[in-house]
């Protein structure tokens, strides 16, 4: 790797550094495997600043979609479950159409600004919906509704949206 590039990694890990996020942009139209590869690393990284900057480097890529699934591997990690918002955030740049199960356990498990964000991606994506697809969807469902508590504020809201996104879905599926 180049010592330009090692260079740019160094600044977009650098705490001190007030502009990591255009280091991250730069990284992001060198567009190389090695560079993506090392983007990878840093995501699934344990720092999640640093795993956000390279969110944001991959959700700049051209070849961004091979990213995804790692990028929700880090989402749904429990250790990122309550600072995982500007991850979710970077999703926005990704086709999601085969990941309403990704996004919808999101919704349901995430942090506010990651629900929230889910909601969003839920309400204007269009997603490939299958048989199965309903079948995960329940199954998070029923863990979300069995293992939460019915008291909590958002809990009413969240049951109510998610059983209507359920009720579409079969719907759909019915015609």
């Amino acid at each position: 790797m180049s010592e330009e590039i090692n260079n740019l990694f160094l600044k977009l890990c650098d705490k001190d550094e007030s502009d990591a996020y255009l280091f991250a942009d730069k990284l992001a139209k060198i567009n190389s495997e090695e560079v993506m590869q090392r983007l990878l690393d840093i995501l699934k990284d344990n720092d999640i600043e640093n795993s956000y900057l390279a969110a944001r480097a991959l959700s700049k890529m051209e070849r961004r979609q091979e990213a995804l699934d790692i990028l929700l591997e880090v989402i749904h990690d429990k250790k990122n479950q309550h600072h995982n918002g500007g991850l979710v955030e970077m999703l926005e740049n990704f086709d999601l159409s085969e990941k309403f199960v990704d996004i919808f356990r999101i919704y349901l498990f995430g942090n506010f600004k990651a629900s929230l964000l889910a909601k969003s991606f839920l309400d204007t994506e269009e997603f490939n919906i299958s048989p199965r697809i309903l079948r995960k969807a329940e199954k998070h469902w029923n863990h979300f509704s069995h293992n939460s508590n019915p008291n909590e504020g958002d809990f009413q809201v969240k049951s109510i949206e998610a059983q209507e996104i359920i009720n579409e879905i079969k719907e759909i599926l019915a015609e």
